[in-house]
């Protein structure tokens, strides 16, 4: 019999397998569709201080091996996510669940994670430095080591629960920048986020996206993801979840083997709606094929 089981700062997963934020709602919108317990937990959309719209229309491109966002961190606001998404989220699902936290200063981070950790159903806060510092000329915060560290030490001395940061790939070194937030306090780093690319509109000879660029994800960025997850659990001694165009029980254990503690599907989840439900239960099929009895013992292994 083989085990799926996991260790994420300090708490049990019973697999791995995770939804990525802004790819699976608040959960209950999935949970129509099949039994989101069988996740080993999933990160909700990304949420701000104050509401937010988005960015303007269209804000969605398709790609050969992937897609194109640039949807702006939409989402009701902390209070309302507090109030009315985490209520009907735990009809639906008994497990913890992760709190993506986006902010334009340090302050908001702060204040967005104090009210979350106070959520009994929140068990991480994942901290997404990729926003832009508005009171530091709009430059994101996740490319500066210095800024992202800021702000990692600063939410850790106002919360209790572990705090991961999402780190953005569009830097030139990302492992600096892993090491400068475990310094600060980080208990966990999960990379990477998307990757910045465009698409051009042949008869309108204009981007397809409204705001020229955006977040580019899916299968053609898992070889990136795979690299750089593999250059920062040789820097960092905190756990990594690794995320990038996983689309199949082999890209799991190829994740977890590049030292991976646990797994985040994004894009995939708005291709195929049951990806993770598939993938959660060809884990153990995929283990039986490669002669892996715990995936724990596999974290790092081809190192």
């Amino acid at each position: 019999m083989v085990s799926t089981k996991v260790d994420l700062c300090g708490m049990t997963l019973d697999n791995p397998v995770m939804a990525a934020s802004g790819t699976f709602g608040y959960g209950y919108e999935f949970a129509e569709l099949f039994d989101i317990n069988m996740l080993g937990t999933f990160s909700f959309k990304g949420t701000t201080l104050e509401p937010r719209f988005g960015n303007p229309t269209p804000r969605i491109a398709e790609c050969r091996e992937g897609m194109i966002n640039s949807i702006g961190l939409q989402n009701p606001g902390v209070e309302r996510v507090i109030d009315e998404e985490l209520p009907k989220l735990a009809k639906c699902l008994h497990k913890k669940v992760m709190a993506n936290i986006g902010g334009f200063s340090v302050e908001e981070y702060v204040e967005v994670s104090r009210r979350l950790d106070k959520c009994d159903q929140v068990g991480w806060l994942e901290i997404n430095v990729s926003c832009p510092n508005v009171h530091g000329g709009g430059i994101a915060f996740g490319t500066d080591a210095d800024a992202a560290a800021q702000v990692v030490a600063a939410v850790k001395e106002h919360v209790s629960k572990p705090v991961i940061v999402k780190l953005s790939p569009n830097v030139t070194d990302i492992v600096a920048i892993a090491k400068a937030c475990e310094k600060a306090g980080a208990d966990g780093i999960s990379m990477i986020n998307t990757m910045l690319g465009m698409r051009i509109d042949l008869k309108k000879r204009k981007p397809v996206v409204a705001n020229k660029m955006g977040g580019f994800s899916g299968p053609a960025v898992f070889p990136v993801a795979l690299r750089m997850v593999y250059q920062v659990y040789e820097a960092v001694k905190v756990p990594v979840i690794g995320i990038g165009g996983i689309s199949t029980a082999e890209d799991v254990i190829e994740m977890m083997l590049a030292g991976a503690t646990a797994v985040q599907i994004g894009a995939m989840n708005l291709v195929d709606p049951y990806i993770c439900k598939e993938i959660v239960e060809q884990l153990p099929v995929t283990m039986e094929k490669y002669g892996i009895g715990s995936l724990s013992d596999i974290i790092g292994g081809a190192h």
